[in-house]
């Protein structure tokens, strides 16, 4: 199939490219300056001559703080991108894979979410989200709606300086002899490498709709920092940041695990808990600082 990867610079993206060119895909890989997906033109004009059958969407304003501040920016890239990429896809007749967030919820359930929950976003980066699904819902082709969270991988996030939080906890316990976390929010860790395995499994069916698709279980953001520090061997201090540690004016759920129930049904769940994918990563980083000593 030809597979076109937008955001395929990023850290979802990367992976995305790499797994369907290892499903012997051809895969047309886009970055930031490749597309305007803002624009409705530059979409039809690249897309029409491309062709492609499956168009997978990984590109966001996902910065949440900065969402807030510049709202405008926001809704273009995650709503008004999404809107044309869906009617950019309708009109091919090409499958659209579109990434969301759990950022859609408020967290006020206190249990998994399922894919019928209703959403109810508690800032800017969510709603913005939620109104790109809205649009790909409406636009009358066929997709895959991906709800993930907590996503980290081994390409840099621009959005958080260049690092996840898996390599931000293992600088900050090379530097410091103590660090905190916060431990109020409740998420699923999610390799990029899985949710890129399970867009690969989607492409290959026609149950489309709106799936969860993170890794299994939930944690604080403190549980996966101890995980980190446990699995690296590190002896650094952890602590419980106090409320006045980090500071911010952005509404954040407090509960955002997500339940894979529709993967689940269709019998396409090819999710890990969320420590295998921990270790998995970790050992996989282990090999790729060795092999570049």
């Amino acid at each position: 199939m030809k597979i076109v990867v937008v955001g395929a610079d990023g850290q979802l993206g990367s992976d995305v490219s790499e797994e369907f060119a290892r499903a012997c895909d051809q895969v047309y890989r886009l970055g930031h300056g490749d597309v305007e997906i803002a624009s409705l033109d530059s979409v039809s004009q690249l897309f029409s001559a491309i062709r492609p059958d499956v168009i997978v969407n990984t590109a966001a304003f996902h910065h949440v703080d900065l969402c807030e501040k510049e709202p405008t920016s926001a809704f273009a890239t995650n709503a008004l991108g999404a809107r044309n990429l869906a009617t950019v896809a309708h009109d091919l007749d090409a499958v659209l894979i579109h990434v969301s967030t759990d950022y859609v919820f408020d967290g006020m359930k206190g249990e998994p979410y399922h894919e019928s929950d209703p959403p109810r976003p508690l800032n800017v980066y969510g709603n913005s989200k939620l109104a790109g699904e809205y649009f790909v819902q409406s636009a009358g082709g066929r997709y895959f709606i991906v709800r993930t969270s907590a996503l980290y991988g081994k390409r840099p996030c621009r959005a958080k300086g260049g690092l996840n939080f898996v390599q931000l906890m293992l600088k900050l316990a090379k530097e410091r002899s103590e660090v905190k976390v916060v431990d109020s929010e409740v998420i699923t860790p999610t390799p990029t490498i899985e949710v890129a395995r399970q867009m690969v499994k989607l492409s290959r069916c026609d149950a489309f709709g709106v799936y969860h698709a993170t890794a299994e279980g939930g944690c604080t953001w403190y549980e996966f920092a101890q995980e980190i520090f446990a699995l690296a061997g590190s002896k650094v201090r952890l602590s419980v940041a106090g409320p006045g540690d980090f500071l911010t004016k952005v509404p954040r759920p407090k509960y955002s695990v997500l339940e894979n129930r529709g993967l689940n049904a269709i019998q396409l769940n090819g999710f890990t808990h969320w420590k295998n994918g921990l270790s998995e990563y970790l050992c996989l980083a282990r090999s790729e600082a060795g092999k570049s000593v």
